[in-house]
């Protein structure tokens, strides 16, 4: 298959889910969630309701609107008495605008709609459906999202009980999921765990668990692979909490807890297809070394084992 064909079919593809969604969440209804306002008119309603201190510049900026659109719509709004406009007491220039409390009653109407669509629309779902779903739109908003945005806070722990049985399930969901991997992938992981709770040495074994709002969203694994090697294993981050940092901080973890027990080197066995994960191992400077195709978890694949050297 051309590029310029592989092009084409993602052009559809995305195309195709943009129609989808829309229709799922009523954008092609005359009025937004049953108003007399249309999308955009929501949209200014939430910044100015949620946001202290705007200006018809910020809302530009904010949602990419043209400035004479945005006008048009405010000046309406202002002639309807929901909002009105002042003058900044630091700066003359500036005019600020504030929803008056007709607006704020307009702004509740519409927020209390959305939340009694958004949770018809969950409550359709099974735990496990709701959580592939949020995850998959964490993944569009991380990937097409702004990256400068700062990063949500985590926090890194060791391992506890009830960490081992969430690593293995989320390794077989997500790995099923994302690259195709069968069930023998998720027998693998719980081999490996198992064999880590039985025998681990806890001064030179570690498990981390990654945690964000009470939430686990990632975890990774040195175990000791003999002659002053130390093995990483099992890394993962949920799509939700991707492009973050936390799979950075993970591998980092790794690293300095290998120095403290100094051992030599670090490898690691991946494929050749896990995108994601060999672009941290490269920004960590680990070398690829080996690679090998095999016939594994259903796929055909190309395994690459991969060094960092701990000696000055």
């Amino acid at each position: 298959m051309t590029v310029q064909k592989k092009m084409s079919e993602s052009v559809a593809e995305f195309r195709r889910f943009s129609r989808f969604y829309t229709k799922q969440i009523g954008l092609l209804a005359k009025g937004f969630l049953k108003t007399r306002f249309s999308l955009t008119q929501a949209r200014i309603l939430y910044e100015l309701a949620n946001h202290e201190q705007l200006t018809a510049s910020d809302i530009i900026n904010e949602l990419g609107i043209d400035p004479g659109h945005l006008s048009r719509i405010l000046n309406n709004f202002e002639k309807e008495g929901l909002l009105h406009k002042v003058r900044s007491k630091s700066d003359s220039r500036r005019r600020i605008i504030n929803l008056t409390p007709q607006g704020q009653n307009a702004f509740s109407v519409l927020n209390e709609r959305s939340m009694e669509e958004a949770e018809g629309l969950l409550l359709r779902l099974t735990g496990e459906e709701r959580r592939r779903l949020l995850n998959a739109m964490q993944t569009i908003e991380n990937i097409l999202g702004d990256d400068s945005k700062p990063p949500t806070s985590y926090l890194l722990r060791f391992n506890s009980p009830g960490d081992i049985g969430w690593i293995i399930h989320r390794h077989g969901v997500l790995y099923s999921e994302e690259y195709g991997f069968d069930e023998t992938f998720e027998a693998l992981v719980a081999e490996i765990l198992v064999q880590f709770i039985r025998k681990h040495d806890p001064k030179r074994e570690c498990i981390w668990i990654a945690e964000q709002d009470g939430e686990r969203v990632g975890a990774v694994m040195i175990v000791d692979a003999g002659v002053q090697i130390a093995q990483l294993r099992l890394l993962l981050v949920e799509p939700r909490a991707r492009g973050r940092g936390i799979g950075k901080q993970l591998i980092n973890e790794c690293i300095k807890f290998s120095r403290r027990n100094r051992y030599r080197k670090i490898k690691l066995w991946t494929q050749s297809n896990l995108l994601e994960a060999r672009h941290l191992y490269t920004k960590a400077d680990f070398k690829m070394v080996e690679e090998y195709p095999h016939k594994s978890f259903g796929l055909n694949l190309i395994a690459e084992f991969w060094e960092l050297s701990l000696q000055d």
